[in-house]
């Protein structure tokens, strides 16, 4: 930061009493160095690089401590819990946790604070100073710290300094990091009091104790509806918005969340990271894998309270109950007709704008469903999934369509496909 105000350097004859240099205060007994170190805030001057990412630094300590990132060397460790830290101010302040110290108090309304860099942001409020005083220069989003802006920043340059050494992955931040480290360990240190449940992050921790607590403190303003997290909020607020900060570099498409975009991204890349240990089979999303793990241990913990049918998700249940309750909340903006389902709502709205987004890439054809296309596809692979289950003994004929295979039943249990019927009234005979 370039400072206007002058350095004032006042001389000391007491070696240990504090030495004035551009307003900052040091106690130090070699009064050159300080000097020289505190012109380097004016010059910008940082010699001592690193040589693993480069990165410059104006003093030796403070590359020292640098170091530590890549090592990960935590010399510093607490007594009372065992948790170590790089340096020792955040042993200091990880220390307050245990005594409940909060030496930085605010004169105006009282409330104390552990760090003075807590205390700053807060008293803007008081002082009617911007509350949020850095902005991105690219998405104009506030932050009350510049360290939260420069963490932000990493969000649109992709940059990614922080890569594990066994693996290989690579994180924007810091804490991401650590809590993957721990994924190779084993190490999940945060445990339910309630279920026994342990987690890799004390973030993960908090989230799953409000589940036993059924609370859910964060309010939408609009709709009413309640949250667990801020960020399930800030996601939910986004259907009210329509802001889509998010977007996919290869097809432009936009979400609400990068919790969203990237599973989105597989659809471009064919990843598929989720393997089942039973069959192999592979999915671009970790909720499908548990969804289809269920196939194989027959679990299905979603209960219809009305009819007692049990489900394998959630998302199916609450489909399910709108057969009892009659309701259809999408509808057709066009022709105000009404649909249980948001994916039957959009099927629908293709025969208004005539739109067929599921290509065939072997000629070209398109479709409006993608199940339309996956059935299509099988005239070029000659795939007919449906078999007889008679096959052993009777016929072994298989079928492209599901409905194919059930007529084709019908030749075995003897049942009609079609059915016709007479009925004598008055000496007429009639077809019916």
């Amino acid at each position: 930061r370039q400072d206007t105000q002058p350095c004032t350097h006042t001389p000391r004859e007491n070696l240990d009493s504090f030495w004035t240099v551009g307003g900052a205060k040091f106690k130090t007994k070699h009064k050159q160095s300080a000097l020289k170190n505190h012109m380097m805030i004016h010059t910008g001057e940082k010699p001592f690089s690193c040589d693993t990412c480069e990165k410059s630094f104006p003093s030796k300590p403070r590359l020292t401590l640098h170091m530590r990132i890549h090592t990960g060397e935590k010399p510093f460790s607490c007594g009372s819990c065992g948790r170590s830290f790089q340096c020792k101010a955040h042993l200091i302040r990880h220390i307050m946790v245990h005594t409940g110290e909060k030496p930085f108090s605010c004169v105006s309304c009282g409330k104390s604070f552990r760090a003075k860099s807590e205390l700053l942001p807060h008293m803007r409020i008081h002082t009617g100073e911007n509350e949020k005083p850095f902005s991105c220069v690219t998405c104009r989003k506030q932050f009350t710290r510049k360290s939260y802006l420069l963490l932000h920043m990493k969000t649109h340059n992709g940059e990614k300094c922080f890569a594990c050494g066994t693996c290989g992955k690579s994180f924007q931040f810091k804490s991401q990091f650590n809590s993957h480290m721990r994924s190779h360990t084993s190490d999940r240190r945060f445990s339910c009091t309630s279920c026994g449940e342990k987690f890799f992050t004390k973030s993960l921790l908090t989230s799953h104790m409000k589940t036993h607590k059924c609370e859910k403190p964060f309010l939408c303003e609009t709709c009413e509806t309640r949250f667990r997290t801020k960020s399930q909020l800030l996601i939910h607020m986004s259907t009210h918005t329509g802001e889509k900060p998010f977007s996919c570099v290869t097809c432009g498409k936009g979400f609400a969340s990068r919790s969203t975009l990237t599973p989105h991204l597989r659809t471009h890349t064919g990843e598929r990271p989720f393997s089942c240990v039973t069959c192999g089979k592979c999915f671009a999303y970790k909720n499908n894998l548990t969804y289809h793990m269920r196939t194989h241990t027959g679990e299905k913990p979603f209960w219809c309270v009305n009819c007692g049918m049990c489900f394998i998700c959630k998302n199916t249940l609450n489909r399910h109950m709108r057969i009892h309750t009659g309701e259809k909340s999408f509808s057709c903006v066009t022709c105000e007709k009404r649909y249980r389902r948001k994916s039957e709502l959009l099927n629908h709205m293709r025969t208004h704008t005539g739109e067929k987004p599921f290509s065939c890439v072997t000629c070209g054809k398109s479709f409006t469903r993608r199940s339309s296309l996956t059935i299509h596809m099988r005239t070029h692979t000659g795939e007919k999934p449906f078999s007889c289950p008679f096959s052993c003994v009777t016929c072994g004929k298989s079928y492209t369509l599901r409905t194919g295979l059930t007529y084709h039943m019908m030749t075995h249990s003897g049942e009609k496909r079609f059915s016709v019927g007479f009925v004598e009234k008055d000496s007429e005979v009639k077809l019916i």
